[in-house]
């Protein structure tokens, strides 16, 4: 029985693994998209900056997605992987990616501190993790 449940678990995760893949492909060509369109548009060859934060947004974002594939597959697929370890790094990307496109005239000094308090806490974790897997 167990084994019937780790087998359709193993289907599912491909499954998802292959929908993410679509996603990522179709962000991708979104991204392509966005860059020629942001050229093409007068000024020509000229990108302002919230052309540019746009286009890092999306470049981070089909990171995200690449790493997240490689998460699934390491978490769900190859069996002695520290999971905690791996969530923690996808979550650090996804903070860097909030950090590079924020603008800081339309945020808050209050989240400005809620954003550090998150990277803090999470590098902390990731650090102690890997601390407390190098005793074992």
């Amino acid at each position: 029985m167990l084994d019937t449940l780790r087998k359709i678990k193993r289907l599912f995760v491909s499954v998802l693994i292959i929908l993410m893949t679509a996603v990522i492909f179709l962000s991708i060509v979104e991204l392509a998209y966005v860059i020629v369109m942001d050229i093409i548009s007068p000024p020509v060859l000229l990108l302002d900056i919230k052309e540019l934060l746009e286009v890092f947004g999306l470049i981070m974002l089909v990171v995200i997605g690449i790493e997240l594939i490689e998460t699934v597959m390491k978490t769900y697929l190859v069996e002695g992987v520290d999971h905690v370890r791996v969530v923690l790094s996808v979550a650090l990307i996804a903070i860097a990616r909030k950090v590079i496109i924020l603008d800081l005239n339309e945020v808050s000094s209050l989240s400005l501190v809620g954003i550090g308090v998150i990277i803090l806490a999470l590098a902390f974790g990731y650090f102690f993790v890997g601390r407390a897997n190098q005793g074992k």
